[in-house]
């Protein structure tokens, strides 16, 4: 009987350790990321997880992480899904409710460029990590993004076998650009008005990475492009012209279409060409960086090799 008893008191004494030892584990089991705004300690697959950008969640979603809060006001077709009830609406991509984030308990919170200015109150309420995409280095930046997130949810092979299909890609795209020998020119339209962007704008990765030299390479560098007109376009004369219609994502009454209906544009190189690409905005204008949106710009792209 004592025996029994001591084998008892050994037994539960084990199980005690055991379960002390697996707890620390589970509170060690976090990681340290640096980003541009600071440091985070974060925990390895966070379960509670605010979004703020539609590229992060875009490639979250491509992972089957779950997220719980996200801005709604703007968010891209093929991320649609995310309206649904289940998912809590925490504010626009420039103004988060800060009360609602809080009311989640959020074990982290995903940002971007256009929270930049709110980190310091979002960190406050939890692990923050701030995510963007450098325009003068888009695949860098991009392929950095995937690899933290690919580290945060223990993702890392599903990243660098989708790293090495996107970069096969952009490769493919750079050299049918350079057999071409043609340049390009990337514009906005905005409801009506026009604005150009160049080599170092956000739209950079025309140039860049998909290898399409710049039309006028002396365009001024502005968050939204330097403001042109028709003339513009008829003395630059580009071979290709890349066309973002912005009113498409936030809204306006004329397309990009419309703008570009009249007998200047019909003159240039680009449309006698049929060289006119009307990119995928959503994209190109709210959502670029991530996994399914930057396959979105490839295929915007490739149409111009079918």
């Amino acid at each position: 009987m004592i025996k029994v008893k001591k084998l008892t008191q050994i037994f539960a004494a084990v199980l005690l350790i055991f379960v002390v030892t697996a707890g620390s584990a589970q509170v060690q089991a976090q990681i340290k990321i640096s980003h541009e705004l600071g440091t985070a300690v974060v925990p390895k697959n966070p379960q509670t997880v605010v979004v703020f950008d539609y590229a992060i969640l875009d490639t979250l979603d491509n992972m089957g992480v779950k997220v719980v809060g996200l801005p709604k006001s703007s968010i891209p077709a093929y991320l649609a899904h995310y309206n649904g009830r289940e998912y809590v609406d925490v504010g626009t991509l420039f103004e988060p409710n800060f009360e609602k984030v809080y009311e989640l308990r959020p074990d982290l919170i995903l940002i971007g460029g256009r929270q930049a200015s709110v980190y310091p109150e979002l960190a406050r309420i939890a692990p923050t990590v701030y995510l963007t995409i450098d325009t003068a280095d888009y695949l860098g930046s991009f392929a950095h993004n995937l690899r933290i997130l690919g580290e945060i949810f223990d993702q890392k092979e599903f990243v660098e076998a989708e790293l090495a299909k996107i970069e096969q890609e952009f490769a493919a795209i750079q050299a049918e650009a350079a057999n071409l020998g043609a340049n390009g020119l990337l514009i906005m339209a905005n409801d009506g008005a026009l604005s150009a962007f160049g080599p170092n704008s956000r739209f950079g990765v025309i140039h860049k990475e998909f290898g399409f030299p710049p039309a006028d390479p002396n365009i001024e560098i502005a968050n939204h492009g330097q403001n042109v007109s028709f003339e513009y376009l008829a003395r630059i004369n580009p071979d290709f012209l890349f066309v973002v219609d912005r009113a498409a994502t936030v809204g306006g009454s004329i397309s990009a279409e419309q703008v570009l209906d009249n007998e200047i544009v019909r003159s240039l190189n680009a449309y006698k060409s049929d060289r006119i690409i009307y990119l995928t905005s959503q994209v190109w204008y709210a959502a670029s960086g991530g996994l399914t949106g930057t396959k979105i710009m490839i295929e915007d792209i490739n149409q111009i090799f079918k």
